[in-house]
């Protein structure tokens, strides 16, 4: 998580030095805009859990993949994100009495609605933070061959804080960097609930791309 954070920051003072000269200086984000979004995101677990009967903890894989977003401005300064995203991650309970066990992999989807406040839309370089909830699904589990029969994740509500900045490289297109942190639960059914468990995902979004102010 530590690279992934690194990274992610080293893109955002890189690309500040990079777009200043390409700035239009013009325009801006206002209210009634649709701003809409592409990103490549790194999805990186930051679970905690507990196990019951074999004791031990759930681990969750690191995965890289598109995201959608749309923002629409309410004021200059108020705008609600729609954030659309999908992941497979792969699963395992480790350090359990039963050694370390294959637990498959799942699909994520966690559908979030953030309400954000952009401090400067007029300006070049707009940052912005916000903070909103998530719906999360769970769905499509893949079973490994051996030791789990059956498996079952609990959908549930969540919370979510969001920070990010646009970079104006047109009137129109931005380029931006975005780090949200989702606050996920769901409890977890193995083996028609002989295995129960309780697990925090608590994942963190690292995300780049570009956006288009509609």
């Amino acid at each position: 998580m530590k690279k992934i954070a690194s990274l992610s920051i080293a893109a955002l003072l890189g690309t500040t030095a990079l777009a200043v000269p390409a700035f239009a200086g013009e325009g801006g984000k206002s209210a009634g805009d649709l701003m809409v979004r592409g990103r490549i995101i790194a999805v990186q677990g930051d679970e905690s859990s507990t196990i019951g009967v074999i004791g031990g903890h759930a681990e969750v894989s690191t995965e890289i993949v598109p995201e959608l977003d749309f923002s629409y401005f309410l004021t200059d300064n108020l705008a609600v994100e729609l954030i659309l995203a999908t992941t497979k991650h792969d699963v395992d309970a480790k350090a359990t009495d039963l050694g370390n066990v294959d637990l498959g992999s799942v699909w994520v989807l966690p559908p979030t609605l953030t309400l954000q406040y952009h401090f400067d839309p007029k300006g070049d370089i707009s940052p912005y933070v916000g903070a909103g909830v998530n719906y999360t699904m769970f769905y499509n589990e893949d079973l490994p061959a051996a030791v789990v029969t059956d498996i079952d994740y609990d959908d549930s509500f969540g919370w979510a804080l969001q920070a990010g900045v646009d970079f104006k490289t047109n009137d129109t297109w931005y380029f931006n960097v975005d780090v949200k942190k989702l606050f996920l639960n769901t409890d977890v059914s193995i083996n028609g609930g002989a295995i129960t468990a309780d697990v925090d995902l608590d994942p963190w979004v690292f995300g780049i791309g570009f956006g288009r102010l509609f």
